[in-house]
């Protein structure tokens, strides 16, 4: 008996077979008092549970809500805003929800308090060093989910969806310690890209076949067959956008900010970043630090092998917790700024924004853990052909721009932690695969209970198009 409540108890948690079966769906809109528009990554979380999710760029949000938390306290928050608080099974699904402004002042008594950092540079150094105390410092799960999309000025191209389970063995002073990934279970997988990348073909024959000297214009594409550009384009889409990379990267900036070329190493952060305080904000009546991310004195080179990657400026903010200095938010950008990322950039992407990262956390038993991911970044896949643009009329051009560059969104939402260590060290003995755009089996009852990040208008109707486009490709 006491084994069977043991496997019962692990699927419940872990979300492995036996989904628990009674929900309670909480949806609506979350919107600014005085100008009614809609907020953006709100918290909407079950008080002292790891339970939750953020709303969409329509401010909108769904969260699926285990009955037995019914007497618990919804939350929902956002920085420079009053929080919301009621009953779970008390909340009214009809009613929006409007956040009223809080915003503290920055004045001289802050400024001058005793053994407190005074400036941006100082705050974000004593954020870094405060890691191993406000991050986890033991083993945990994370249950998720991932949409990951690729798409033009006018419509997405390729679409994934998938629910994820990342494992981490906490925040080491080593710094060392890896991430593992899982893509658990498939909801959407459509991809209707063009395969006619020369240059990425070019990029996966010379790491192929080390030392051949390539360039995409020595190359004729009818003598390519279309599998071997297909088979590129995937090795391409996991070393740029695979999970692994994304996690166990610079690009994961708080969490590996130890290694020795990390972007928020602290014996080096202030050499390529500049850190201004700007204000002080509130969130669920705790004060934040707003702090202006800007260029330092040194490029950003984040030397990804085989890309030219480097010669950038940051820009963005960063979110710190006055009272123990635990990072609650980043928005971070590179942007080119060397003549030759420059050149680069707008030739290849029409874009000098490389790189738009959103990092956000939510506390759970005094520790902060990752709540929130959006990354974007352009990626060439079609690059048409200017001879035939140079034909075109000016209305024709901007058609034809505007469907030749691509970029890539990959957004992940954490809704669960599993810090048991029996629980944690039971899954880890499953078989792991950090796949997410391999395609795989519809399981419609493992979707049914799973919290997922809800689209926006727009996406939902892009996402409509290229299900439909999809099913009249694959027939």
């Amino acid at each position: 008996m006491l084994k069977i409540f043991k496997y019962i108890t692990v699927a419940l948690i872990l979300g492995f077979g036996i989904q628990a079966q009674a929900q309670i769906e909480l949806k609506n809109k979350v919107m600014d008092f005085m100008s009614y528009a809609p907020i953006e990554s709100a918290s909407v979380y079950v008080q002292n549970t790891t339970i939750g999710s953020i709303s969409n760029k329509d401010g909108k949000f769904v969260l699926l809500v285990p009955k037995r938390h019914e007497n618990d306290t919804l939350v929902i928050s956002s920085i420079g805003y009053k929080s919301f608080k009621a009953p779970v099974n008390e909340f009214d699904n009809s009613m929006e929800i409007f956040l009223e402004e809080d915003v503290a002042e920055l004045d001289e008594i802050v400024l001058v308090a005793v053994n407190r950092p005074k400036t941006g540079n100082d705050i974000v150094l004593r954020a870094l060093k405060e890691l191993p105390e406000t991050l986890p410092d033991s083993s945990y799960l994370q249950k998720g989910f991932i949409r990951h999309k690729e798409r033009n000025k006018r419509e997405f191209k390729w679409l994934v969806e998938s629910a994820i389970t990342i494992y981490d063995q906490g925040y080491k002073e080593d710094k060392r310690s890896a991430l593992k990934i899982n893509a658990d279970e498939v909801r959407k997988s459509y991809d209707l890209r063009d395969v006619d990348s020369l240059l990425t073909y070019t990029s996966y024959l010379k790491n192929t076949y080390r030392g051949r000297n390539l360039r995409p214009k020595d190359l004729k594409r009818d003598t390519i067959k279309t599998s071997s550009l297909v088979k590129a384009i995937k090795w391409n889409d996991t070393r740029v956008n695979g999970m692994e990379s994304l996690f166990n990267g610079k690009l994961n900036l708080v969490r590996n900010s130890g290694g020795l070329n990390a972007l928020f190493n602290d014996e080096s952060v202030v050499r390529t970043h500049h850190f201004d305080l700007d204000t002080i904000l509130v969130e669920n009546e705790r004060k934040l630090y707003k702090i202006r991310i800007s260029e330092g004195r040194e490029h950003i080179d984040l030397k990804t092998k085989g890309i030219f990657n480097g010669g950038f400026h940051p820009k963005g903010w960063i979110y710190i917790y006055w009272d123990n200095y635990a990072i609650k938010k980043v928005e971070y950008e590179l942007v080119a700024a060397s003549a030759a990322q420059k050149s680069r950039s707008k030739t290849l992407f029409d874009t000098h924004l490389n790189h738009k990262l959103v990092l956000s956390y939510m506390e759970y038993n005094d520790r902060m853990y990752l709540n929130y991911v959006y990354y974007e970044t352009p990626k060439l896949v079609n690059v048409g052909s200017k001879k035939a643009e140079a034909k075109l009329s000016e209305e024709e051009l901007k058609i034809a721009r505007e469907n030749r560059y691509y970029y890539t969104v990959q957004e992940i939402v954490f809704t669960e932690i599993v810090d048991d260590k029996e629980l944690v060290s039971e899954e880890l003995n499953n078989t792991w695969d950090p796949d997410i755009f391999a395609i795989k089996p519809y399981n419609k009852d493992f979707w049914k209970n799973y919290n997922v990040l809800l689209e926006s208008e727009e996406e939902e109707q892009l996402i409509l198009d290229l299900t439909q486009r999809s099913s009249l490709y694959k027939n």
